[in-house]
């Protein structure tokens, strides 16, 4: 949007994509406002239903992100503190150092909560950082700051929210100052349907698979009895948003049936926010018991997210709370993700942001890659692309793929699993540690899809993979079947570097922090390498469903490939 006429009351914005021309008359104001988010999907997901219109006393929650300094400076010292070769390598940042780089300037906090105060919102609250405030106010209230926004209620299933389906504004002397305000767009994604046992080609396999579990996992990844947690500062956490939910009972079951062989603990150490009292979301189960299970016997947390209040975005809350609490776990999985194309630039960016915090302060933060494939996008009747997945695309997080055993009957080497997200970020630049190894595939791989499919300078992802097929997971104390989906290779792989990390801290040695520019360095050292298959993609007679294939070395499929614990153990050691 740029201002192209300013006239008395009158404030004009031309908007580029759309070519066209709107006007607001402030007859009781004399600054124009902008949007914020001017490429914000602000349309309904069809399993969303409209309700009804928000009433104007109903009270709203908003967070808005302040612009913080020194962001540049934070990216540049990421570097350093995640590169082996660097002399800064694991000196990692407290909470409270994080906190005196990025704090907003003084002028910034000044001019938005001189503005919030203007409109008479007084009940709001600030993070250790101090980039967030998260407010009350009413729907009339809100609707005034935001010029713009309409609020309506939305149901789907149990889960209700307040969302905004029209574009909002801020007052041109707020706008540089803030990032977004959360709470207005962005509905939650669709549920993964992640039990994939009848799917077409696998299903006749599947009725004679015993199934992976955690000694399935354990003799794949050479783990041995002896490969658990001692070191008593180590921890390690899962993310669960959506209304997932996990229950104790099903995480004791889960253990006694499967967890044999090797010390484990069958609880969780600490649960932060609140479980739900309904059925145990799969998902969930999913993501504590093999978590546990591979990273056997570490602390384990947590984070339940269904926002404080209905308005509220959970992946955003979760965000927040890590930017709350000065001591968190080592190790993060969370599989979750949404498309990019659904979220603004400045909203992803500065999520980006949070990640390099975390980063900072030596925490390891891996998403699950996604289970469409290289996704699918129509543009036209006529032209598709290829569809990223974020947060799995950003620079500053491990993203993990999907594998499945070559030989269903066996425990045997892996291929690409069909449904393993990956591919090339429409959004962020290829950052540097992985520009070689990128480079290098697209040489080396032939046929590509189309480059009309995909962006060849973008980031690319995953960075690495495990099993992603036919797991056993145990769920509302029922032990369910052929699970699959990379929320089951990521847990693994999150256990599997708590375990590094514990090793790590024994020797006195800090925690692997942001693996990234260390894992490329490696070049596949300590994995093992997937060189067959390729994911899906778009149904159409250009690329016939197929997206990217598995290669020697690394590929957009499944990353560097798998891990083998003790030579990546090895690696990672020093």
């Amino acid at each position: 949007m740029i201002s192209i006429l300013e006239h008395r009351h009158w404030c004009c914005f031309l908007d580029i994509r759309l070519n066209e021309l709107s006007c607001v008359d402030h007859k009781n104001n004399s600054v124009c406002i902008k949007l914020l988010e001017a490429d914000q999907d602000a349309s309904v997901p069809e399993d969303w239903i409209l309700v009804e219109r928000v009433g104007s006393l109903e009270e709203v929650e908003l967070t808005f992100a302040l612009k913080q300094q020194n962001v540049n400076q934070m990216d540049e010292l990421l570097k350093l503190v995640s590169d082996p070769d660097s002399h800064q390598y694991g000196k990692y940042l407290s909470l409270e150092e994080v906190a005196a780089l990025v704090r907003p300037s003084q002028l910034t906090e000044k001019v938005v909560q001189n503005w919030l105060q203007s409109h008479g919102v007084k009940n709001c609250h600030t993070v250790v950082t101090q980039d967030f405030l998260q407010c009350v106010m009413t729907v009339q209230v809100a609707e005034e700051l935001l010029p713009g926004t309409k609020f309506h209620r939305y149901r789907r299933e149990s889960h209700t929210l307040l969302r905004s389906t029209s574009l909002y504004s801020v007052h041109e002397d707020v706008h540089q100052h803030l990032d977004f305000v959360g709470g207005v767009h962005r509905f939650p994604p669709k549920g993964k349907d992640i039990s994939k046992g009848w799917e077409g080609a696998r299903q006749s396999a599947l009725g004679f698979h015993l199934g992976v579990t955690p000694s399935v996992i354990r003799s794949r990844y050479n783990l041995t009895a002896k490969d658990v947690g001692t070191a008593t500062n180590n921890s390690q956490a899962v993310a669960q948003f959506l209304e997932q939910y996990y229950h104790p009972a099903d995480l004791a079951e889960f253990m006694c049936l499967f967890a044999g062989g090797f010390t484990h603990m069958s609880a969780v150490e600490r649960v932060v926010g609140t479980q739900g009292r309904g059925k145990a979301g799969i998902e969930a189960s999913l993501d504590v018991e093999y978590i546990m299970s591979s990273g056997a016997n570490i602390s384990t947390w947590v984070f339940t997210n269904p926002g404080r209040h209905e308005s509220q975005e959970p992946f955003l809350q979760w965000m927040l709370l890590l930017s709350n609490m000065s001591a968190v776990p080592w190790v993060h999985t969370i599989s979750y993700g949404d498309d990019e194309d659904s979220l603004s630039d400045a909203y992803m960016n500065r999520i980006n942001i949070e990640f390099m915090k975390a980063g900072l302060r030596g925490i390891s933060m891996l998403f699950a890659s996604g289970d469409s494939g290289a996704g699918c996008r129509h543009l036209t009747k006529e032209r598709n692309t290829f569809r990223p997945s974020f947060p799995a695309s950003s620079p500053y997080v491990t993203t993990v793929g999907g594998t499945s055993f070559k030989n269903p009957f066996k425990v045997t080497y892996e291929v690409t699993d069909y449904i393993s997200g990956g591919g090339f970020s429409n959004v962020f630049a290829r950052p540097g540690y992985q520009v070689a190894a990128v480079e290098a595939y697209l040489k080396s791989v032939q046929p590509l899809p189309p480059q009309t499919y995909f962006n060849i300078t973008g980031r690319a992802y995953p960075d690495l993979a495990a099993l992603s097929d036919n797991y056993w997971v145990v769920t509302n104390r029922v032990p369910v079947p052929w699970v699959s989906g990379t929320s089951a290779s990521t847990p693994v792989v999150g256990g599997i570097l708590s375990l590094i990390n514990d090793q790590r801290f024994l020797k006195g040695l800090p925690s692997l922090g942001f693996i990234n520019p260390r894992l490329y360095k490696l070049q596949g050292k300590g994995l093992y390498d997937v060189t067959e298959g390729c994911h899906l993609s778009c149904l159409d007679d250009k690329v016939e469903g197929k997206g990217f294939c598995a290669s020697p070395l690394w590929d957009p499929v499944t990353g560097w490939g798998t891990p083998n614990y003790p030579a990546l153990l090895k690696a990672l050691m020093d």
